[in-house]
């Protein structure tokens, strides 16, 4: 397996990217938040989950105040590398309203929805 050089990932215009976090164990999507090439060192060295908040400006350690910490359990990139995918041991839940995920809202489609299936060429 190749060594990641930060330098190859797609970070936007504003110095993110952003980061899906995953329960390691079975897979539940946790939350989604942004890093920079800072918080990624921090994160790799610490093998703490380090973002950076894009409202207040700053790091943060997941966990640092709440004690909810994410332990990472592996880091991956995407096809473009824009995007990464980190697996993580959480402790207590992820998300600030108190849920164990943050994507625990769901849109309800009405019946009348259609869903159409594209073929790929």
């Amino acid at each position: 397996m190749k060594k990641l050089n930060l330098k190859d990932l797609k970070f936007d215009n504003k110095g993110l990217i952003p980061v899906i976090i995953q329960d390691y164990k079975n897979g539940q999507v946790l939350m989604l938040a942004y890093m920079n090439a800072e918080s990624v060192r921090r994160t790799l060295k610490k093998g703490l989950t380090c973002f950076w908040s894009r409202s207040r400006k700053e790091y943060w350690v997941k966990g640092a105040t709440s004690g909810h910490y994410q332990y990472v359990k592996s880091i991956a990139y995407d096809c473009d590398m824009d995007a990464l995918l980190v697996k993580v041991r959480q402790v207590g839940v992820a998300c600030h309203t108190g849920n164990r995920s943050c994507f625990y809202r769901k849109i309800m489609l009405s019946k009348n929805s259609k869903l159409k299936r594209q073929k790929s060429n």
